[in-house]
């Protein structure tokens, strides 16, 4: 796992991986009050909180799992 982005890259999967965990924030409230109801949500939640997560992680390791693949990115 070596740095494979550049300020610019880690600063927008910052942002990208602090607005997944927002989202999963409100998606959490709304199943807590009864708004969003089944398993389904819940797994939503799950998979939100782990992809925003995970999306944390890149940005403060500067690594990118797409590029360690091969892919060229924009950013």
């Amino acid at each position: 796992m070596e740095c494979n982005i550049d300020a610019v890259g880690k600063a927008a999967r910052m942002r990208v991986g602090i607005f997944g965990m927002i989202v999963s924030a409100i998606m959490g409230m709304l199943i807590v009050i009864g708004f969003l109801e089944g398993d389904i949500w819940k797994a939503a939640l799950v998979l939100s909180i782990l992809g925003g997560a995970f999306t944390i992680f890149e940005a403060r390791a500067g690594w990118c799992v797409v590029r360690a693949m091969g892919f060229k990115t924009r950013i």
